[in-house]
């Protein structure tokens, strides 16, 4: 069942291209960018949509309803996505690299993935309560391993 070793992005399947995402909730989060450096900087600032406890979005297949701004990551924009964190299965897979053993396809569940920190689980503030958002500027989303 290892098809992300056997199917280049634009092959897979709309399942296998969803099972893809670990889940980790980091492309959820508010992000800023250097209007002078054009640098961009991750904050803790989670989507209105996005659960901390599971690090999913209450609304999935609904989220453009209610974020008309979310982006869907697709096999035909991934390249342009260079605000996905370098964690990222699917930025790891579209560079050559392999999922991280922390993966949930790998490891059969997300467990590994929290207990490594690779996930927003118990890091974010939601949107809703938060007024400026300069000030929750953090650098662990950029975090990666193996």
């Amino acid at each position: 069942m290892s098809f992300w070793l056997s199917k280049t992005l634009n092959e897979m399947t709309q399942d296998e291209w969803e099972q893809l995402c670990d889940g980790c909730g980091k492309c959820c989060l508010n992000k800023l960018i250097d209007d002078e450096t054009d640098k961009l900087y991750y904050t803790n600032v989670a989507c209105k949509l996005l659960s901390d406890k599971d690090c999913s979005c209450i609304h999935y297949s609904q989220r453009f309803d209610f974020v008309p701004q979310c982006t869907a990551v697709t096999p035909h924009n991934i390249a342009s996505l260079d605000w996905l964190p370098d964690s990222c299965a699917y930025r790891r897979l579209y560079l050559g690299r392999p999922l991280p053993s922390w993966h949930p396809l790998l490891t059969g569940s997300k467990k590994q993935m929290h207990k490594k920190g690779m996930s927003v689980k118990g890091r974010t503030v939601n949107e809703t309560r938060i007024r400026d958002l300069e000030d929750y500027i953090v650098t662990w989303p950029l975090q990666d391993m193996d």
